[in-house]
């Protein structure tokens, strides 16, 4: 009977992303310790919660807090308070009084995916010169690391979760890769992506370099590299790609540095593939996105003038 209850608690544990897992963790204990709340919670007191973080907490991360203490109180057979109507209310005032325009990552261009290239191809041919068997390692993991980010459209997440053995990959058709869970996917059946050889600019190439300057055979595709050009067994962390790219943005000169994410990548090939003239209905089959308004929230507003503006260009003969 313990080993069959041993067994549920696994499943149970494996039906959460540990993301998920870590933020529900993180927001139960902002009840408890950071404001020292009392559970089960009463509906007054997560009222009086919301209230008192309404300024200086944003209406999104209050939504992910009630989830997480939702999900507690029905993990332990209580009464779910978030659900109740003053809870609501009160949720709907902030919303109202303290409205905030969603944060987003700046995307990266098409024109800034070139320089950084450029310039990691520039420092791959620099540290080989010099024998810096590190940096030029890492140069070829960070090439790899954007342009399949990019070329895919993957999260930062997705990337770190990315397994060699999990990836095929033949130089000059195209490359394919598999992810047992995804968001989308709540079945966690899985899902498969494509990429394709391209003659700039291409991922199956950067990919295959990086794999065989690594030597790696299977697990983590993209790890660690100290300053002795050991490599990690384990796979960077999802938090460490927001400095891996900022510092390396910063290095290539491109402007607000800072302003750029591991969601950039994604946000910049929508805009590529909107302004190539797909349609939403492609771009969601081939990001992975299951529903049109979390889609839509990557793809900036098309500038209508802007193809007439690109005609007067070609014609001046003039590149701006």
């Amino acid at each position: 009977m313990n080993d069959a209850t041993n067994d549920i608690d696994v499943y149970i544990q494996a039906a959460t992303r540990d993301n998920t897992r870590r933020s529900y963790q993180q927001a139960v204990r902002h009840f408890e310790v950071d404001w020292q709340g009392f559970l089960p919670a009463t509906a007054d007191s997560v009222a009086r919660y919301l209230a008192h973080y309404a300024p200086t907490l944003s209406v999104n991360t209050l939504r992910q807090r009630l989830s997480a203490l939702a999900q507690w109180h029905l993990d332990q057979g209580f009464p779910d308070p978030t659900k109740a109507p003053v809870v609501r209310k009160v949720l709907r005032g902030i919303q109202a009084l303290h409205p905030a325009q969603e944060k987003q990552a700046r995307p990266l261009q098409l024109d800034q995916l070139s320089r950084i290239i450029a310039w990691l191809d520039a420092g791959i041919d620099d540290a080989k010169a010099q024998g810096d068997t590190a940096k030029w390692m890492k140069a070829h993991r960070d090439k790899a690391l954007i342009l399949l980010g990019f070329w895919r459209g993957f999260r930062g997440d997705e990337l770190t979760r990315l397994r060699v053995e999990h990836v095929q990959a033949v130089a000059g058709q195209g490359l394919e890769c598999f992810l047992p869970q995804t968001k989308g996917d709540r079945n966690n059946n899985g899902t498969t992506f494509k990429a394709p050889a391209l003659t700039k600019l291409c991922p199956v190439e950067a990919y295959l370099a990086w794999i065989e300057a690594a030597q790696l055979i299977d697990g983590p595709v993209f790890r660690g590299v100290d300053r002795w050009a050991h490599v990690s067994v384990n796979g960077l962390h999802v938090n460490s790609l927001i400095p891996l790219m900022r510092t390396l943005f910063e290095a290539v000169g491109i402007d607000y540095a800072d302003q750029y994410s591991g969601h950039s990548l994604r946000r910049g090939f929508a805009n590529w593939a909107t302004s190539n003239g797909w349609n939403l209905k492609t771009l969601m089959e081939y990001v992975g996105w299951t529903d049109a308004k979390s889609a839509m929230r990557y793809i900036d507003t098309v500038d209508p003038f802007a193809s007439a503006r690109i005609g007067l260009i070609e014609e001046s003969g003039r590149l701006e």
